[in-house]
This record gives structure tokens, C-alpha cells and sequence, in this order.
């Protein structure tokens, strides 16, 4: 519809104790983020709407129009509650309009999201990601506006604001005969190309004259002759917005290619009508309009980005340029310093906490308290080296603060109470605005504080992000690749209320302010809970008493669960107040309590540094969410001493030693165990635990992994080093070797011999000869073997002959059997990425070299027809060449063919349309799978279509020969590419091939269907028009999607380039609309397991489409009562039937009073063509829909899965092969993109 200019609960545990780090909470659950310091909101963008976005704020800043809607109340428009109601007349879209514009005024969020008013055009999720013209979308838009305000008193509001009249006058030059033609417009479309700004286009249109002379006369009605005469245009009348298009999009005619015209185009912030317009007698200032928005386009012809420079008339945000808020923040940085000054003073902040007391007097200690409570540290820690004890400063200031005869308790003296109140209600009475510039929940908003220029505010609203401009930025969007698109000026005598000034809730109606006010509550109290949880904090608490010390670590005596206490806190908490949290929960503790920080490691848990400072906060002492903390009395656990510290760190080692070589294993030649040991071991140490009777330790820096070849000696001198020191971690390998093993060792160089990686095989098996003698043998080797001495390793295991060398190569095989591409004999196992213990094939022919490429390649996508075929190329050949070396090898010929590659599901895809290219150059890589396919490729922009004829088939009663009738649907093969196997999945049908078309995505379904009819298989149809025939996209081997619309172009149903199209001939002429769904009802044969001919049922679900609606349409198509009849949908692929509720539930009242599910969703699916069964409870009582078709289709898919899953079991158990993934099920095409704005309830 718009065209195609343009594609563009919170965890508080975590049950892996090994795991550290913030949690992660979801995105959804947190509240949108409040407005910036421009008090403006933002939209969001769905993925390719920023195009509606601009257009939108540019309604909301036409102050004029927002007020006009907000005017429509609900007794006019109805309401977003009855919208669901089948009988409600509700106009949605206008609603959904106000609603939007309501919150992007009121509510306090940085972006408002469009998906109700874009769900009320009729958008689908496609449809969002994808972008369209502003332009177009205007017109659509007031057009849709207009057709949902007919009947109200809105229904002028678009020729009100936006209306105006081009009159165009032909003047004779003889008689002065005036003929002249009206034209309304709603937005005026100017040139661009070839002309320097806005006054020349206006001028070009609205002044410059047309002359007809010489040879281009024009022809007078009143002197009935051919004269001289003069053609101009005028403006009649003028708008009170003039909304201009610029033609920036232009189309190339020798190049035949769509550009953007990015010249510098100018245009005035204020212009004069006056010299365009018809009548001119009225003062200037009615012809005078002033410029208030922007929109921009970023990008070339074929995609880009919008966005909008509007400029605030209403003065509703808050305008405050970069450099300007800067110095703003340099005066507050300032103002508070001295604040801080003042309130470092100890005198006014001990004054302000006693002030707050209702008590006359308390406690010194707990002064100190709150002392700390407010200001986040103690008395002792900020204020003691420079003013002494608490209770000696209070002593010294007497005249304030009045002491207990005791001396342990102060209260503030009344003077100074008084005078510390008077003075804090003073700052509070300017409290409001300096907090908040915006009352949200106010009735009435306080006034803000504002720039000295107001008026010229400017914006830039892009998307989700607003920030204020100055006006000469506008200059910027004059010419460029981001250039202005559309210009929108409203009438300078336009004044606005005073009251409507910096009052964004003006004339939004009550029930809007109401729900605004509601949301915001709402936003606010969200807010609060979710910074409360994003500070919030889980610790994960470890009692000693549940703890017991061994293998050099703490280990629970129970379950980790069981043993560990789970807290959470706020991390702006003190360390004080966590041990009074702790203290709380553990009311039993006795003795010290020491809280040390913990970390769990592989070896168990470890202890770290003791938690002191109980003035620090969590987040200073870097207290982490998840963090482990041990509480015990700071000694021992259990009556065993623990060395804390990361020096003592705890350390796993994997300990190997060698065992005897398994031949037929895979390579796993070591007896693996783990030893627990400090990293502050020394290896002498180590060395006596682990080789007590002597030999060597070797070191293994890869980690746990024996195959690596790596390994390292330890040495005499090296025993005094460290576990650390050495480099030895968590997982790090040491092989212990005894004395009969040292033999593999060079000790004087510190490396192991081959032997200990020198641990497994590949097997070769001969392709050469015949499959008698495919025989296949072990070959012993390394990652670091290279492929040639593998390749003459089996030539003489398997006693071939010495020429083989030189005319054989490896190729690995598959887990189904298939030999892969040749692997190049200068690569190793491991640059070969070949696993231990897989198979290769030793077949005839050359390993390709590096400059050369081996594909397979196969005529037409099936392969029960064509087998696969292999081919070396050099990657340096064109297309074309690789193309004939094809050819020739397949023994086909001509020029009708062309290459494709294969698709992930195995089928033809993407052509290789560029003949003369090399295969390097399109990144055709070695072992890929290209197919030859059948025609020339199709110019650019036309479609190449597949035609099938659709016709039903002679229905065969049940007992004639039910086994074919699995079959229903005949596949005569007349094409390459398609199968001739095809399964039933509409019976009742015949699709025979027609043959193939060639037309231009440009063309119309309705020339599609007339090209059709002139292939050969279909001339001897007589078809009087096109509706007499309905065609459909073929999808799993038979009718897909119903293609509505005979006028409607190819190119918008979005087909693809592989899509096919059968044509199904009609009795009588069909144009269905958008809402009606089209069926095929049969009724059940009484007594039989069987069903008459398929009947065309075409359904309206403009008001709904529920079981009881589907009921009343086929009782009625039948002409039975409704509840005298069962339905059922047909599902042919898994030949079941699904009933459709039943009559009983339908009309029951409590089932009638809830919302009543579509049929289009889970589980019915309904779609266009799809089977529905009828039974007739007046005849035929039983409720069953199978026929005996489905009991041998579902026996056929039995056997067959039964195949399947017993092939699959063989292969697993077959050591000669490995299972590999088979091709997954292709997805259904996807559906084209269709758009409805013009149905409103």
C-alpha cells in the first residue's frame, strides 16, 4: 500500500556456587527510563518505522490538530474497551491516536511505542520491520483519519486544517475567454531538480505562464477555432497548513535506475504567499506562514533513515543547548561545594537530626547512631581529630544543645529548634521545582524555567532520542545525502492561547488525564521497586558449624544448600549494619563473630580477608552480588587451624601416569587421578606425595588435555620452587613416571618422546578396486602426521601397488557413507581437522593442488533422478567455464542452463548469475554443491513461474481401491526440477503441469493468470475472464496461499524466486475480499467411512471468525440446523481430524460470556483451502471423521518412522561410522506483506 521505496522473577540464589558475577535480570521487567532534560518524549521505532515516527510528532506539534482529536469524546468515537465487541461501532484508529498523543505529553517515559496505533492499521510484525515513503504514508494516514471520523463531528477535521485550492486558467488570447479547472490538494509536491530552493519552485508553478503558439495552438470553445492563448496556475485557496513535498526521488531514464537528488535546495523559515496566490487584496499578514517542521531523510533511494526537526510552539519542552547546560552544571558544581561546606559543619548537622526528634531528649549513643545512619559514617571516623568526642563537643556548645545532669542525654534548645524549622520550611517552600522540573501527578504542572529566547525552540526527534538545536542548524539539511523531505508551515496569524503555554495536559480530555495520571503512579512505583532490587544484593552466607577442614579446603558436613544462609541487602548498607542483619538471623551464635569474604574453588571453599570498617558501605568494600561470606570466630573450624589468603590457595592437580596402550581405544593411554595440594607447596614436597618410591614429574602447561605434546621435566634444582611459581593451576596436568618408564624421556633436553602423543589411528579403506576388495586397515598416527605418509603407509598395508602413490588420493567418509572432498597430502591430521580413529577412502584420481577447487554437482535438485557428480576446477574459471566442463562430464548440451548453488535445505537456491566472474571471486569454496539447472536465467525483474492446473478428480467411492486413493493427487513430471513422488495432502485434487511463463514482477496477478491460459495444456480451457479462475502458490506439493486481488502486482505479493503457481478453474466469477476465508466443506456419506465431492465455502470473518460463527455459516451452506451437525478440520499431512468444539460447549452461557478464540489460531490454524467434515446428526450419528484413506496413510507413516528409527539404530552401533545430522524439513515460504487501514469497527 505505501510502495517499496524502501527496504530497510528475580533469582536470589544461584545454584552454581562457582559462578560469581550480578545477576541478570530480565529487560522486560524493568520500567521504561524517565524523560531527559528536554521534558520531551521520544517513539520508539519497531524496526522500520521511523518514517511514521516523524510524521507523528509532527501531528502532535501541530497544536491545532492535536486539540481537534482530543475534541472527539468517547460518545462519538466509542471506546478502546468495546473494541472487541462484534457489534460496537468502535473508530480505532482516531482512539489509538489520542492515547499516543496523550502519552507522549504526560507520561513520564523517554519513548512512547506506536504497536497499538500500528496494530489498529492492520499491521502484521513484517510489516513493522519494514520501510516506507512519509510521503505517502501522510496521504494514507488523513485519508484513513477521514474515513474514521464520517459521522462525527471530526468528519471535516483534515479539509479544515490541511485543505486548499489550485486553480489552473487557460486565457484566448483573441476573445479573453477564461477557462480554468479546480484542484483540491492536501499537500502541494514541488521539483527539486534544476532548481535552487523553494520561492523558484512556487514561482515556476504559480507565475511563470504556458504559452500556446506557432505550432502547439490551443483550441477556444468559445471562438470554436484553434488560437494563441496563455496557461497559468494560481493558489485559490490557502490552507492553514501548507504541508510541501519534495521531489528528491528522481528516475534515471538512460540508466534506467532510480537516484536521489541531493542539490542544495533552500527554503525560508517565514515565507509570502502573496505573489502565487489568486487573490491578493488582503492584508500580507494573511498570506505569511511560518516553518514548524523538518522532516529529514538520511540515506540513498533504495534505504535510509527519518527523522524531524519540528520547532516547539507551545513551548512544552524544556530548550537548553549543550554549551548553555554546561555552564548550568559549572554554577550548581559551585553552589553545591558551598552547600557542602556548610554542611561538613558537624553543629548544623547535629542541630538537623535533633530538630527531627519528637522526644525532648536522647540518648548521646544513639545520636551518634543516627549520626551515622545520615550520613553514612561515624562521629569518630569524620568529625573526632578536628572537634573531639561527641559528648565533649556537645559540652562545648551549651548555648545549643542542652545536657542531662547525668550527661547522657541532649535535646536541641527551643530557641534553636524554632529557629532551625522556620529557616528549613523556608528552602522547603522552593523545594518542588528545584527537585523536579515536572509535577507529573500534579493537577496542574508549575511553571518551568525557560531560555530567554523563547519561542524559536527547535528540535531534533529522532526516534527514542530528543536533544534541542538552534535554528540555523535547518540550514545543514539543505542539500546532502541528509537533506530535507518534507516541509510543513502553518499561517503566522495561527496565535495560541496564553494558558496553553508550557501546559502539555491542555485540553486532553478527563478520562486520558486520568489514565496518564494512573500510569504514571504506576511508572513511579515500578521504579522504586526496581531500584530497590537493582542495589539490592544477595550474599550467600557459610556456617563454620556446618563446615569441617580437609584435602586442604573447607567442606561442607551436609549439602551445599543445606549449609549456606541466603541474605539479601541493600549495597548502600553499612558493613555494620550487615552484622547486625547477620547477628539477627543467627540469634544462637555464641562468641566472636568474624565474617571473612570466601570463594568456592575446585579443591572447595577458601577463605580471604577478614570484612572490617563497620562505617564502610557494602559497595566500597566491594561486596559483589553473589558474594560468599564465612562466619566463624576468625581461628579454627572444627578444632583445625585454617591458613586463609590467597597464598594458601588450595590447587587440583589431574595426576597421569602411564598405562598400557589400547589398540582399540582412542587413544587414552593414561590412569588419571587428582591431587589436592597448597600453592605454596613447594615440589620437593610434591614429589614425595606423589612418587615416594622416586621417578620424575612432568609438566603439562596445555591444562588437563594428555594429547598435547608439551610436556616438561622437573629438575633437582627446580624443587624448591612453589606450586605457583612453577605456573601449576587449577586443572594443569603433571605425568608421574617411574623408573621403567624414564626410557621415553630425554631429561637433558626436558622433553617427552613421541611415544606419549604418538597415541592413536586413522583407518583407511581401498575405494580403488571392487567392493570385494574394499578391504580397510589401521594406520598408527599423529596430530602432526602428515597426509602423504598416511596415503603410502596403506598402499603397502593393504599390498597395492607403488603407482597408486602418484594417481590416488584421501578422502574422508562420511557417517552416511559419502566420500567428502580430497584432503590436500601437505596438510596434517590436525590442519585436515581430522578426528582420531575416523575413516578415509582411498580412492583413484589427484588430491586437488591449492589453486584448484573440487565440487560436486548435480542436474536438477533431485537426486532420485540425478546423482551426485564430482568435479576439479581451477578457482581462477569463470561461471561459464565451469558451467561447460559440467555439461560435457553430465553429457548434456546447449545453452539452455545455468548454475545454482544448493540451499541449507538442500534444494536449488541462489543463482550464479554473474557467468563471466570467477568462482574465487563469488566465494565458491571447495567441497560446495552446485546444481544445473534447467533455462536461462530471467532478465532482472521478471519471474520465472512454474504454471500448475488445478481441477478436481473423479471421486472414487470407499472399497474402490482404497490404497490409491492415499494417492489423491496425480504429479505428471514435464519438468526437470520436480519430483515425481509426491504424498496426499489435498484428496479429491489433480495437479498436472502446465509448463513454465516468464513475466515482469511489475505485471498483475490478472496478467499472470491470462499468460497461463496461452501455454499449451491450458488453450483448450474456455475461461471467460480472468476471475473465473483462483490461483494459489503451490506449497508442500499442493495449493498454499490463496492470491487475492487481480489487479494487485506481483512484485507486492512478495512470491520469491522459487515459488510456483497452479490455476484452479471456476463455475462462476470470484473476487474475494481481504475478510473472507475461503473453505472446502464435504459431508460425510451416512454409514460409510467416506465423503461426497468437495463444496467451495466462502466465509466473512470480518466480525469474527469463532467455532459458533464457522457452525451457523456451513449449517446454513447445508441448510440443517446448527446443532444438528458436527465439523471437523482435516490435517492431510498427518491424515487427522481435529472437531471443532461442540455444540454443547458453544451455547453455554458461561462459555458465551468469555472471549471466544479465533479459528486463525492455535490449534485449528484455519487458513484458505483447507478441509473441513461435515456430519449430519439427522442421519449419521457416530462422531467419527477417518475414513480408511487416513488408515493407511497413518500405517505408511508408521512403517516408515518404524524404518527410520531402526536405520538410525544400526548406524549408531556401526564403529565404522558416525552419525551426522540429516537435512532438516524446509520452512514454508514466508507470506507476503498485506496492509488495511481503511476497515474500522
Amino acid at each position: 500500500m505505501f510502495g517499496d521505496l524502501f527496504e530497510e522473577d528475580f533469582s536470589f540464589i544461584s545454584n552454581n556456587h562457582y559462578g560469581k558475577g550480578k545477576k541478570s535480570k530480565p529487560r522486560e521487567s524493568e520500567p521504561p527510563a524517565p524523560r531527559d532534560f528536554t521534558n520531551l518524549s521520544g517513539i520508539k521505532n519497531q524496526g522500520g518505522t521511523c518514517y511514521l515516527n516523524s510524521l507523528l510528532q509532527t501531528l502532535l506539534f501541530t497544536p491545532e490538530f492535536r486539540e481537534a482529536l482530543f475534541s472527539l469524546g468517547p460518545e462519538e468515537l466509542g471506546t478502546l474497551d468495546d473494541s472487541r465487541k462484534p457489534d460496537a461501532k468502535v473508530r480505532i484508529i482516531p482512539l489509538q491516536l489520542q492515547r499516543l498523543f496523550a502519552q507522549l505529553l504526560l507520561l513520564d517515559q523517554q519513548a512512547a511505542s506506536t504497536s497499538d496505533l500500528t496494530e489498529s492499521f492492520g499491521w502484521s510484525s513484517h510489516e513493522e520491520m519494514r520501510q516506507h515513503d512519509v510521503q505517502e504514508l501522510n496521504r494514507i494516514l488523513f485519508s484513513a483519519l477521514e474515513t474514521s471520523l464520517v459521522g462525527t463531528s471530526g468528519h471535516d477535521l483534515i479539509n479544515r486544517l490541511y485543505h486548499g485550492i489550485v486553480v489552473n486558467q487557460i486565457v484566448c488570447k483573441e476573445c479573453k475567454n477564461v477557462s480554468e479547472r479546480q484542484e483540491d490538494f492536501l499537500d502541494l509536491t514541488v521539483a527539486v531538480k534544476g532548481v535552487a530552493g523553494l520561492e523558484e519552485a512556487l514561482w515556476n508553478m504559480y507565475v511563470e505562464e504556458e504559452y500556446f503558439e506557432n505550432d502547439n495552438l490551443y483550441r477556444c470553445g468559445a471562438c470554436d477555432k484553434l488560437v494563441e492563448a496563455s496557461k497559468s496556475a494560481k493558489l485559490r485557496k490557502l490552507p492553514p497548513f501548507l504541508t510541501i513535498s519534495l521531489l528528491r526521488f528522481n528516475f534515471d531514464f538512460e540508466k534506467c535506475e532510480r537516484y536521489k537528488e541531493t542539490s542544495c535546495y533552500t527554503f525560508p523559515i517565514q515565507i509570502n504567499l502573496k505573489p502565487f496566490c489568486e487573490q491578493t487584496e488582503m492584508d500580507d499578514s494573511e498570506y505569511m506562514y511560518e516553518l514548524f517542521s523538518v522532516i529529514i531523510h538520511k540515506g540513498g533511494c533504495y534505504g535510509g533513515h527519518y527523522h524531524v526537526y519540528i520547532r516547539d510552539v507551545d513551548e512544552l519542552g524544556n530548550w537548553q543547548l549543550q554549551e548553555e547546560e554546561d555552564g548550568l552544571i559549572e554554577e550548581k558544581a559551585l553552589r553545591d561545594t558551598e552547600n557542602a561546606k556548610e554542611t561538613e559543619n558537624p553543629l548544623a548537622v547535629l542541630k538537623g537530626i535533633l530538630s527531627e526528634e519528637e522526644a525532648k531528649q536522647i540518648p548521646v549513643d544513639q545520636l551518634g547512631q543516627k549520626l551515622l545512619e545520615k550520613k553514612g559514617v561515624s562521629w569518630n571516623k569524620k568529625y573526632r581529630k578536628q572537634y573531639g568526642a561527641l559528648r565533649k563537643y556537645l559540652q562545648h556548645h551549651p548555648q545549643i544543645f542542652q545536657l542531662s545532669p547525668d550527661g547522657n542525654k541532649v535535646s536541641l534548645k527551643e530557641t534553636h529548634k524554632l529557629l532551625f524549622k522556620l529557616d528549613s520550611h523556608g528552602q522547603n517552600l522552593q523545594s518542588p521545582s528545584q527537585k523536579n522540573d515536572v509535577q507529573w501527578n500534579c493537577e496542574k504542572s508549575p511553571p518551568r524555567p525557560r531560555a530567554a529566547s523563547a519561542g524559536c525552540h527547535w528540535f531534533d526527534l529522532n526516534d527514542s532520542k530528543v536533544q534541542p538545536i538552534k535554528e540555523k542548524d535547518i540550514e545543514k539539511q539543505f542539500q546532502g545525502k541528509e537533506s530535507a523531505y518534507m516541509l510543513f508551515y502553518r499561517k503566522a496569524q495561527l496565535k495560541r492561547p496564553p494558558e496553553a503555554r508550557g501546559n502539555p495536559r491542555y485540553q486532553i480530555p478527563e478520562h486520558l488525564l486520568n489514565e496518564m495520571n494512573a500510569a504514571n503512579t504506576e511508572l513511579q512505583k515500578k521504579r522504586a521497586e526496581c531500584d530497590s532490587a537493582n542495589n539490592g544484593i544477595d550474599l550467600h552466607l557459610h556456617l563454620s558449624s556446618c563446615y569441617k577442614f580437609h584435602n586442604g579446603a573447607l567442606h561442607p558436613s551436609l549439602s551445599w544448600k543445606e549449609s549456606v544462609v541466603d541474605l539479601t541487602i541493600d549495597r548502600r548498607k553499612t558493613l555494620g549494619d550487615l552484622r547486625q542483619a547477620v547477628s539477627q538471623m543467627l540469634e544462637s551464635w555464641e562468641g566472636d563473630m568474624v565474617l571473612s569474604m570466601a570463594k568456592p574453588l575446585p579443591a572447595g571453599l577458601h577463605l580471604y580477608q577478614v570484612l572490617d570498617g563497620d562505617e564502610l558501605t557494602l559497595d566500597g568494600i566491594g561486596l559483589a552480588d553473589g558474594a560468599d561470606i564465612f562466619i566463624w570466630n576468625g581461628k579454627e573450624v572444627g578444632g583445625t587451624k585454617v591458613l586463609t589468603g590467597p597464598e594458601h590457595e588450595p590447587v587440583v592437580l589431574n595426576v597421569l601416569r602411564l598405562a598400557e596402550h589400547n589398540e582399540g581405544g582412542k587413544g587414552q593411554h593414561f590412569s588419571e587421578a587428582q591431587h589436592v595440594c597448597s600453592c605454596s607447596t613447594s615440589l620437593g614436597q610434591l614429589h614425595s606425595a606423589l612418587a615416594p618410591a622416586g621417578g620424575i614429574i612432568l609438566k603439562n602447561s596445555s591444562g588437563a588435555d594428555p594429547e598435547a605434546k608439551n610436556w616438561e621435566v622437573f629438575h633437582e634444582e627446580d624443587m624448591k620452587e612453589t606450586v605457583r611459581s612453577v605456573g601449576l593451576r587449577d586443572g594443569c596436568s603433571v605425568l608421574i613416571l617411574d623408573s621403567h618408564d624414564q626410557s621415553f624421556v630425554d631429561v637433558a633436553s626436558g622433553n617427552l618422546t613421541a611415544f606419549t602423543y604418538d597415541i592413536s589411528w586413522l583407518q583407511v579403506k581401498n575405494f580403488c578396486g571392487g567392493e570385494e576388495e574394499q578391504k580397510h586397515v589401521k594406520i598408527t598416527a599423529t596430530i602432526e602426521t602428515v597426509m602423504a605418509d598416511i596415503k603410502m603407509k596403506a598402499i603397502r598395508e593393504l599390498q597395492l601397488e607403488e603407482e597408486l602413490t602418484k594417481e590416488s588420493c584421501l578422502r574422508p567418509v562420511s557417517g552416511n557413507g559419502k566420500l567428502l572432498s580430497p584432503v590436500p597430502e601437505d596438510y596434517t591430521v590436525k590442519e585436515a581437522e581430522l578426528k582420531m580413529g575416523s575413516l578415509l577412502g582411498l580412492c583413484r584420481g589427484k588430491a586437488p593442488t591449492s589453486t584448484q577447487l573440487f565440487l560436486y554437482f548435480m542436474v536438477g535438485s533431485d537426486q532420485s533422478c540425478s546423482p551426485e557428480m564430482e568435479i576439479v576446477v581451477e578457482e581462477t574459471a569463470s561461471v561459464r567455464e565451469c558451467l561447460n566442463l559440467m555439461l560435457e562430464k553430465s553429457g548434456l548440451s546447449g545453452d539452455n542452463w545455468h548454475l545454482r548453488r544448493i540451499d541449507w535445505c538442500y534444494e536449488a537456491g541462489e543463482a550464479l548469475s554473474q557467468e563471466n566472474a570467477t568462482l574465487k571471486e563469488l566465494n565458491v569454496c571447495r567441497g560446495d554443491t552446485l546444481v544445473i539447472t534447467e533455462g536461462k536465467l530471467p532478465e532482472k525483474g521478471f519471474l520465472k513461474i512454474p504454471i500448475w492446473w488445478l481441477k478436481p478428480s473423479s471421486h472414487k467411492k470407499h472399497g474402490e481401491n482404497a490404497q490409491e486413493q492415499v494417492n489423491g493427487i496425480t504429479w505428471k513430471m514435464e519438468a526437470l526440477q520436480v519430483s515425481a513422488a509426491a504424498e496426499a495432502t489435498h484428496p479429491g485434487l489433480d495437479l498436472c503441469y502446465a509448463g513454465r511463463i516468464e513475466i515482469a514482477g511489475e505485471a498483475s496477478l490478472e496478467d499472470l493468470k491470462m499468460q497461463a491460459l496461452t501455454l499449451p495444456c491450458c488453450q483448450d480451457q474456455v475461461v471467460p475472464l480472468p476471475s473465473f479462475l483462483r490461483a494459489w502458490t503451490v506449497d508442500s506439493k499442493g495449493p498454499g496461499k490463496l492470491l487475492r486481488d487481480n489487479k494487485r502486482r506481483l512484485s507486492d505479493y512478495r512470491l520469491g524466486a522459487r515459488v510456483e503457481i497452479c490455476i484452479e478453474p471456476l463455475q462462476e466469477e470470484e473476487n474475494l475480499g481481504p475478510h473472507e476465508l475461503l473453505l472446502r466443506v464435504q459431508m460425510g456419506i451416512p454409514g460409510e467411512r467416506d465423503y461426497s465431492s468437495s463444496r467451495d465455502l466462502v466465509w466473512d470473518i470480518s466480525k469474527e471468525c469463532t467455532t459458533w460463527a464457522l457452525r451457523q455459516r456451513v449449517a446454513s451452506h447445508y441448510c440443517l440446523p446448527a446443532d444438528k451437525i458436527e465439523i471437523a478440520k482435516y490435517f492431510p499431512e498427518r491424515f487427522e481430524w481435529l472437531p471443532i468444539s461442540s455444540w454443547t460447549q458453544q451455547i453455554s452461557k458461561r462459555k458465551r460470556r468469555k472471549k471466544q478464540a479465533s479459528l486463525q489460531s492455535a490449534p485449528y490454524h484455519l487458513k484458505d483451502g483447507d478441509i473441513i467434515g461435515v456430519k449430519n446428526l439427522l442421519l449419521d450419528d457416530t462422531k467419527d471423521f477417518s475414513t480408511v484413506r487416513d488408515d493407511i496413510g497413518k500405517e505408511k507413516q508408521r512403517q516408515l518412522a518404524l524404518e527410520k528409527r531402526k536405520s538410525r539404530q544400526e548406524r549408531a552401533q556401526d564403529p565404522l561410522f558416525l552419525e551426522e545430522k540429516l537435512p532438516t524439513k524446509p520452512r514454508k515460504p514466508e507470506v507476503a506483506l498485506s496492509i488495511n487501514v481503511g476497515v474500522f469497527r
